[in-house]
C-alpha cells in the first residue's frame, strides 16, 4: 500500500492547481458536451452538474495502471515527490495524461452522459448545461480526510455557482450528489436544490411483461447506505417492464465494490472487489448500476455490467 499521505497530498495540490485531481485543464476532460451540442447553453431552470466523474474514469484507470505497477516496489516512496508537478504547465502534464487514455473509453463513458440528457429532455425536465459551471465536487479529498482541502475547494465551487445564480442542480453520480446534498451545507453554509437525474424521469408508458431477462442490481454505497435513494431507479425498471434481481447485500445494505480504495491501494481495492464480485456472480445475471467509478471496476473484473442510463435510454 502507498503511504495515504502521499497520495493525499498529490490529489490536493492537483485540485489547487486545477481544480480537480488531475491536475490538467478541467477542459481536457470535459468533452462529451461537444457531442450533444442541442442540450448545452440553452435556458433552464436546473444545472445539470456532472461533476467530471463520468469523464475523469479514462484518466482514473491509466493512472491507476500505473500506480498498480508500482505498489509495493522501491519506486512507491517516489510518490511523495509527485506535488512538484504543480510547477509543471498543466497542459504538458495534460498532454502526457491524454497519449495514456484510452480514446474509446472516454467515447464510452461520454455516451452515458448523453443518455441522461436525452433521457431528462424526453421527461420533460427543465435544465441548462453550461462546461464552465461544471465543477469537480472535491469528494475524494473528503473520502481521504483531507478536509481542510475539501472545505476549501467547497466554497471556491458553492460561491461560483451562488454567483452565476444557481440554486437547483441535477446530478448524475452518487459521490457529487453526496458532496453537493449533505456536505456543502454542513461544510460551506450553502445549500442547493440538489436531485439525482434519474429522480426526475418519467416513463411516458407504463410497460408490463417484456419477456426479457432480468438485470442485477448493484447499489452504489453513496445511493444505498447514506442517501437511501436505491428504490427510485428498481420503480423505472419497473414502469419500464425490466425486470431486477436483488443479490445478497443491496439498498442500504449494499457491499461495496473497492473502488473508492483504488487510490490509495489498488492491491486492496482488488480484495474488496473480488468479494462483491462473488455477490453479484450469485445471481446468474447481467448487471446495472448507476455509478461511474462502480461501473470502471466492474467491468475491470469482467463482468457483463452496464450503466443505468445506457439500460433505460435503450428501452425508453
Amino acid at each position: 500500500m502507498y503511504n495515504p499521505r502521499d497520495i493525499i497530498n498529490l490529489i490536493g495540490a492537483n485540485v489547487r492547481k486545477s481544480r480537480n485531481p488531475f491536475g490538467i485543464p478541467s477542459s481536457q476532460i470535459n468533452t462529451w458536451w461537444r457531442e450533444a451540442p442541442g442540450f448545452t447553453r440553452r435556458p433552464g431552470d436546473a444545472l445539470l452538474l456532472t461533476g467530471l466523474m463520468y469523464q475523469a474514469i479514462p484518466y482514473i484507470e491509466a493512472t491507476t495502471r500505473y500506480l498498480e505497477r508500482l505498489e509495493d516496489s522501491r519506486w512507491a516512496d517516489y510518490l511523495r515527490f509527485a506535488p512538484l508537478s504543480r510547477y509543471i504547465p498543466s497542459f504538458v502534464v495534460g498532454r502526457g495524461l491524454a497519449c495514456l487514455t484510452s480514446r474509446a473509453e472516454k467515447k464510452q463513458f461520454n455516451r452515458i452522459l448523453v443518455s441522461m440528457c436525452r433521457l431528462l429532455t424526453q421527461s420533460a425536465a427543465d435544465f441548462f448545461y453550461h462546461p464552465e459551471m461544471d465543477f469537480y465536487s472535491g469528494i475524494l479529498l473528503y473520502d481521504l480526510g483531507d478536509q481542510e482541502g475539501f472545505v476549501e475547494h467547497a466554497k471556491f465551487v458553492a460561491r461560483n455557482l451562488k454567483l452565476h445564480g444557481v440554486q437547483k442542480i441535477i446530478t448524475v453520480d452518487p459521490h457529487t450528489t453526496y458532496a453537493l446534498k449533505e456536505l456543502y451545507p454542513k461544510y460551506t453554509g450553502v445549500s442547493f436544490d440538489v436531485q439525482p437525474y434519474f429522480a426526475l424521469l418519467r416513463p411516458h408508458q407504463v410497460s408490463r411483461g417484456n419477456g426479457r431477462p432480468p438485470v442485477a442490481i448493484h447499489d452504489p454505497c453513496f445511493y444505498g447506505r447514506y442517501l437511501k435513494v436505491s428504490e427510485m431507479p428498481r420503480q423505472l425498471l419497473t414502469d419500464l417492464g425490466l425486470p431486477y434481481t436483488e443479490v445478497r447485500n443491496c439498498g442500504e445494505f449494499t457491499s461495496c465494490c473497492g473502488g473508492p480504495a483504488e487510490s490509495v491501494s489498488p492491491a486492496l481495492n482488488r480484495e474488496i472487489l473480488d468479494r462483491r464480485v462473488a455477490e453479484l456472480k450469485a445471481s446468474g445475471a447481467p448487471v446495472v448500476t448507476f455509478c461511474p467509478i462502480c461501473l470502471a471496476n466492474l467491468l475491470k473484473a469482467g463482468l457483463p455490467v452496464e450503466d443505468l442510463a445506457s439500460l433505460l435510454d435503450r428501452n425508453w
